[in-house]
């Protein structure tokens, strides 16, 4: 359980990582690991700021969750006794309780100084057009009345006009626009449904729930 424990740990921090990773992406850039005066990202391109120290992250996950399988084949043992685990301990024991140390300290300096940039997250979430608000507006036509593979249709039908357009077209007016929507929905409980700040109720919460004392 000792090893297992550590893999479940370090499949945690890799998760984090590559959640980093893809939000540095150039297509994303909704955050990113702090890029000191100088460094280097890419010894190929100059304008690259690679996330090294959570690339990094990912491969020590994976030396760490290498131990798990040698950990469980050391549970069988003849006559309740025999010390060919014992070996293996010497080994795992010391690299995978190391390189776990190492990379929770990581990805703690990570965290610290990540780069955050709130007017790239808005921009991607207003690029498709209301897409993101998609699922409230299905649930409040069911909360109307309607049956759920109905609201499912009725939403879909104009959310797919959204995204074949590449958000050139708003959610929110075509569903306004939408006989069947419009006799469910007023224009002023569907604009509701467009309000990023229901997401946000919580937040000071969870912080304090995360971070107080």
């Amino acid at each position: 359980m000792f090893f297992a424990t550590l893999g479940v740990i370090a499949s945690s921090i890799e998760r984090l990582a590559v959640e980093v990773r893809h939000l540095q992406r150039t297509e994303v850039l909704e955050a990113e690991e702090y890029f000191s005066p100088g460094q280097k990202g890419s010894s190929a391109m100059p304008h690259k700021r690679n996330p090294v120290l959570t690339e990094n992250l990912t491969g020590l996950a994976r030396v760490v969750r290498s131990a798990v399988t040698p950990a469980l084949e050391n549970v069988a043992l003849w006559h309740e006794r025999d010390i060919s685990h014992s070996s293996v301990e010497r080994y795992i024991g010391p690299d995978a309780t190391i390189t776990l140390d190492f990379a929770l300290a990581r990805l703690t300096s990570v965290i610290d100084k990540l780069v955050i940039y709130p007017e790239r997250m808005q921009k991607n979430l207003d690029r498709m057009g209301g897409l993101v608000h998609s699922q409230r507006v299905l649930l409040a036509l069911t909360q109307a009345g309607l049956e759920r593979d109905a609201s499912y249709r009725l939403v879909q039908r104009n959310a797919m006009k959204v995204w074949e357009s590449d958000g050139q077209l708003s959610l929110l007016e075509l569903l306004k626009a939408d006989p069947e929507v419009a006799a469910a929905l007023t224009p002023e409980q569907l604009e509701d449904k467009f309000n990023l700040d229901y997401h946000f109720k919580a937040i000071d919460t969870i912080f304090d729930r995360v971070f107080g004392a």
